[in-house]
């Protein structure tokens, strides 16, 4: 069959898509791309729902003193800290498992699952001799939302042709990421009504100010229950699996042995890692540097200044290069590292929190835009590595090279998202540290600066400079 000049029809929507060339520009102005947006935008409330899931805690477990429950600090750390381990652990798993199961079907399953957590945690908070192993086992089962981003990268980029992966996977990312942003802001305002009736348990009393007041603080999990309900079945009928897409764990696995695949690792720890360890110690960072400051006003602006310019950057790669804009967004992020070390506090004294409060905004700035930036490098890379040497003019062998850079680079997508995930762990703890062994944050954010230089260097020697191994 050649390629432009026979149409074949497509299976129904949520079936098996058995006809799929993305890169035929034919078939994806016919009819590829129609498919490929339903696909996207049923993905992306799915995706949204399971960052909710995955960053509740980072509401919940603020609130569980105040409602009786007897755990240390350090346990309650534990419990914040708890879904970005099990999160990042089980991205490396989902990173290969649509090949395996299908888009759609794994879209659907994995959805349905974030109602364990969610209802979990809604019965949980009610009853204040609810046991800790209980809380972090559920704590954990959160992660079932961190695994679910890597799989989905991973089914959109294979809709997409080479040139559209960047937007694609900035969109299904970038309004994804928002979940974390709107968990932390709808959450406080949810637990003040008993929004569920009679269906969402009674209320508890806290003191808030000195004076009683009733909250219903199951309501911060039980409100994302319907529409995880409504996000998996319109998964399950609405989106498709792809025929060609199936391929074997053996097959994916050979990511491993390619060199591009830990330097990938290396640049989206930097930009990803980055959202969303700032995002878990922004927090804590400005109570514990300008105390007269209240954290919960400005915490969740960080989050959506990083998830809405996600899109962005995504958009801008496709136009000048992945590679290009990876590499000057280092240098900004460094360059704001540095500004946040200048307006702290030096030794409890001075400092600037309007100066401190715009370097943290445009760090988030920035590490959406690298987010989308290296999420369009992954694909192209891996696409560009499998057609090297092979005959344009044989469409078998095209076919076979495309497939096989296509299957690598939705299974190394996955797989960088996993090992960037635990930046959300090991960001808010090098702050603890530092300050516990130096009394501030300084000797982590340096630490950070050195690192995103160590990313500008590899971003610029393999891809971006002139006769760079993989210019992409």
């Amino acid at each position: 069959m050649a390629f432009g000049t026979t149409t074949v029809p497509l299976s129904r929507p949520g079936r098996t898509l058995t006809i799929w060339t993305p890169e035929d520009k034919a078939f994806w102005e016919r009819e590829g791309e129609a498919i490929a947006k339903i696909n996207l935008w049923i993905s992306v409330p799915a995706l949204f729902l399971a960052f909710a899931v995955w960053q509740v805690w980072s509401v919940v477990a603020v609130g569980l003193p105040a409602l009786g429950f007897k755990y240390s600090t350090n346990q309650l750390f534990w419990l914040a800290a708890a879904p970005a381990l099990s999160g990042a652990t089980l991205r490396i798993f989902y990173s290969f498992i649509v090949p395996l199961v299908g888009g759609r079907r794994w879209t659907a399953i994995s959805t349905a699952s974030l109602l364990i957590p969610a209802i979990g945690i809604g019965m949980a908070v009610q009853d204040s001799s609810t046991s800790y192993p209980t809380m972090l086992t559920l704590a954990l089962l959160c992660g079932l939302g961190g695994g679910n981003f890597s799989s989905s990268m991973a089914n959109i980029s294979f809709f997409f042709p080479k040139e559209r992966k960047g937007s694609a996977l900035g969109v299904n990312a970038g309004l994804g990421n928002l979940g974390v942003s709107v968990v932390q802001f709808l959450s406080p305002l949810v637990i003040t009504a008993g929004v569920f009736g009679i269906f969402g348990g009674d209320a508890q009393t806290i003191v808030k100010n000195g004076e009683t007041v009733k909250v219903w603080t199951q309501n911060a999990a039980f409100i994302w229950v319907p529409f995880i309900l409504l996000a998996s079945v319109t998964a399950w009928f609405g989106m498709n699996d792809i025929a060609d897409a199936k391929a074997s764990f053996a097959t994916q696995a050979t990511i491993f042995g390619r060199k591009h695949t830990w330097l990938m690792c290396v640049l989206y720890l930097g930009t990803f890692g980055s959202f969303i360890g700032y995002a878990a110690g922004f927090p804590l960072l400005i109570k514990s540097q300008f105390p007269g400051v209240n954290p919960l006003a400005y915490a969740w602006m960080g989050p959506l200044v990083g998830a809405v310019i996600r899109p962005f950057g995504g958009w801008l790669s496709d136009k000048l290069g992945g590679a290009r804009v990876t590499l000057w967004n280092f240098v900004v992020m460094a360059c704001a590292v540095v500004g946040v070390l200048y307006f702290l506090p030096v030794n409890g004294q001075g400092g600037n929190f309007a100066g401190f409060f715009v370097m943290f905004l445009l760090l988030f700035l920035t590490t959406g835009i690298g987010n989308g930036s290296t999420f369009r490098m992954i694909p192209v890379i891996f696409l560009s590595q499998a057609l090297r040497g092979v005959n344009r003019y044989d469409r078998d062998a095209v076919a076979r090279a495309t497939k096989e850079g296509n299957t690598e680079g939705a299974a190394t997508l996955g797989f960088t998202a996993a090992f960037a995930a635990y930046g959300g762990f090991f960001i808010p703890k090098s702050y603890g540290t530092s300050i516990t062994l130096t009394g501030g944050p300084e000797a982590a954010l340096m630490v950070f600066v050195g690192f995103y230089l160590l990313c500008i260097a590899v971003t610029w020697w393999y891809y971006a400079r002139k006769g760079a191994e993989m210019p992409c």
